[in-house]
């Protein structure tokens, strides 16, 4: 240690002891100033003991409650204060929300924190108030006027504490006011309740967008969201709810009202076949179509934007009430109806259009009705759709057998086309085309999957072939049951014309054309057959007398000449009469036949006039008036033949394939098994 260093030790020692010095000084001063005060109060004990002994026990206790009061006086001020702050709120809830709703919540809220602040200070100043009365009791204060002051205060706080309570019952106060926002409420739905303009024949239905613009504006859903809250805040979401979906409904219905869908409450008695309601069920698959895509599409996203703040499970039940209320049920009831009803062709046709449309609508129903709220929905739906299935599938595997049934059944009397063969062929196209095909072909591989079975692709083929392989065995059946050979002829050719009509056509696409090439050949061959057995042996009876005439003799030429014309004259009126009522419904083939009979005979009927007028010339002055018909005449009245019977034009519906099964079912091809 250095010399400096020990200096600066010393320094600051001589420091420390100077301020302890100080320090015991003060000390010293303050021990005898202190022990001058305690001797004071020594000397007055004495006499503060005599004066105490003399005060009275009854001061003694009220400065012990006094602690019990100052600590009542604190919230009973309180109380005071808020009243007066209620008093002016309830004045100013006497106004309607209407007229400034955000500020009448405002209100409403410092009303109901106000009530809440009374009833719990009125609890701490009952509590103060009781421990006084307790603690009056424990002491035996007999002071009456004391007693029953602390009890009327007690009674004015109990009072008090009881105005929320009251203010919330029917009548108070608050009640009126809460009464008031769901006038309110109402009131704001129903001034913005507009119907929605259905359009059923719009064509973008099926290409609409899943999801629609919200249909009421931003301020309309946030007024309804407050309201929605402060009701939510005083239990009243349920009444909430209810006048919304009371509202939403009525305004769903009167959308619904330009559709017309009183056929939707019809009894399956009213109507067993679906025949009857198949212009319902065309009505059904647009209509809702239109109710999912554009009326409840327009509920879910309302309901998701006003109840967004309350969960979706609240939201969603709700719409899951309006969509039940609306009618959703009623449609679906419908499509079960007819799904209920006789099998027929019909009822296939219409069981496909009912299943497009549930596919059409499969993801809005998942998205709209997927929630648990929804599950009457879902399970109905479910239903609809096996029935569905089931229905199409077992129809669709009846037809070949409903086909040969038919069998026994008789051919038409004028050798044209039987209904039921160009209903079978243009039903066969239908299912083959771009509309029913694929939606066939989907049914058939669900009922597949639900067998546990894979799905075949040459089922509806193999189908298709079946039922056109009864249709010709039928008409092979048929054509013996003509006893007039001719007939017999022209029927099958009329047929087998009908059949390569389908070239170009779906169904004759999948029969082939080898399939097309054969019936041309038996068409063909038909009309040979029936021009030889007609006409051929008629004029076979020209040509022969022909030979005849050839080598004449006087004396017999000229009654063998009137004999023969005679006879062919009586044999072409015969045959003439008979075929009046026949029919050729193909044009073409029509013409070709009569250009066919023309070429062949009028030649050989002109020829044998000419031998005859040269004849007759030399032995009557007068041969024309023998003749019964000339050579253009004869042409004229072959080409008259096989005109399609003229009927009184028919409505477009009546024109479609629907109408063409009406023709023919209600008698001819109607199914006998029961839908199950």
């Amino acid at each position: 240690m250095t010399q400096e260093d020990g200096i600066d030790n010393l320094a600051a020692s001589r420091i420390v002891l100077k301020t302890s010095l100080e320090n015991s000084r003060a000390l010293a001063s303050a021990l005898d100033s202190t022990g001058q005060r305690l001797e004071g109060m020594k000397q007055r004990l004495p006499s503060l003991e005599a004066t105490v002994r003399h005060v009275p026990r009854k001061k003694c206790t009220f400065v012990a409650i006094r602690e019990h009061i100052d600590r009542a006086i604190g919230p009973a001020a309180a109380v005071l204060k808020v009243y007066d702050i209620i008093q002016e709120l309830q004045k100013s809830l006497l106004s309607h929300p209407c007229s400034d709703l955000s500020t009448y919540l405002l209100m409403l809220k410092q009303l109901d924190e106000s009530l809440k602040f009374l009833a719990d200070n009125c609890g701490l100043a009952i509590q103060w108030l009781e421990a006084i009365l307790e603690f009056l009791e424990d002491n035996e204060v007999h002071d009456d006027l004391y007693i029953l002051n602390v009890n009327k205060s007690l009674s004015i706080m109990q009072e008090l504490q009881a105005t929320e309570k009251h203010a919330r019952l029917g009548g108070g106060v608050l009640c009126a006011a809460f009464d008031k926002l769901e006038v309110e409420f109402r009131q704001i739905l129903l001034e913005n309740c507009f119907c929605v303009v259905l359009d059923s024949f719009s064509s973008s239905i099926r290409k609409q967008a899943s999801i629609a613009p919200s249909p009421l504006p931003v301020a309309v859903i946030q007024k309804l969201q407050v309201i929605i809250e402060r009701l939510d805040a005083d239990n009243r979401l349920e009444k909430c709810i209810s006048t919304y979906v009371e509202v939403r409904c009525l305004n769903t219905m009167r959308s619904f009202q330009a559709l017309d869908l009183n056929y939707l409450n019809q009894s399956l008695n009213e109507f067993d076949d679906v025949q009857d309601v198949e212009c319902y069920v065309d009505q059904w698959c647009k209509h809702l179509q239109l109710a999912v895509k554009q009326v409840f599409e327009i509920e879910y996203k309302l309901c998701s934007d006003v109840l967004e703040k309350n969960g979706p499970e609240v939201w969603m039940d709700c719409f899951a009430k309006i969509v039940t209320q609306s009618g959703i049920l009623s449609f679906l009831r419908f499509g079960k109806k007819i799904t209920e009803c006789k099998n027929d062709p019909v009822k296939l046709m219409k069981l496909l259009d009912i299943f497009a449309t549930l596919d059409n609508l499969r993801v809005d129903f998942s998205r709209l009705f997927g929630g648990s709220a929804c599950s009457e929905i879902q399970t109905m739906t479910r239903d609809l759709l096996k029935g569905v299935v089931n229905g199409a599938c077992e129809i669709f595997w009846e037809l070949p057998i409903q086909v040969e049934l038919q069998r026994r059944s008789s051919p038409p009397l004028d050798g044209s086309v039987p209904r039921l063969v160009s209903f079978v062929t243009d039903y066969c196209n239908h299912l083959l085309g771009d509309d029913y095909r694929p939606l066939l072909t989907q049914i058939l591989t669900i009922q597949q999957s639900w067998k546990q079975e894979k799905y075949q692709e040459e089922l509806v083929a193999n189908q298709i072939y079946y039922i056109i392989k009864q249709i010709g065995l039928n008409l092979d059946a048929w054509s013996k049951a003509h006893h007039d050979l001719t007939l017999s002829y022209l029927f099958m050719m009329n047929n087998h014309c009908h059949f390569c009509s389908l070239k170009g056509t779906d169904l004759g696409g999948l029969m082939g054309d080898s399939w097309l090439k054969a019936h041309e050949q038996y068409r063909d061959y038909y009309m040979t057959l029936y021009l030889r057995e007609s006409w051929g042996k008629i004029f076979a009876l020209l040509s022969q007398e022909s030979r005849v005439l050839s080598f004449p003799t006087r004396g017999s030429v000229g009654d063998l000449v009137k004999k023969r014309l005679k006879s062919f004259n009586e044999e072409f009126d015969h045959m003439y009469q008979k075929q009046s009522n026949w029919v050729v419904p193909c044009e073409d083939l029509r013409l070709r036949m009569c250009k066919l009979a023309v070429q062949a005979y009028v030649p050989v009927y002109r020829s044998h006039l000419q031998n005859y007028e040269f004849h007759q010339a030399e032995t009557d002055a007068s041969p024309s008036r023998h003749l019964k018909y000339t050579a253009q005449g004869l042409e004229a009245l072959l080409c008259s033949l096989f005109q399609p019977k003229l009927s009184k034009p028919s409505s477009s519906k009546h024109n479609r394939l629907i109408g063409k099964i009406k023709d023919i079912v209600t008698d001819n091809f109607r199914l006998t098994l029961m839908a199950a």
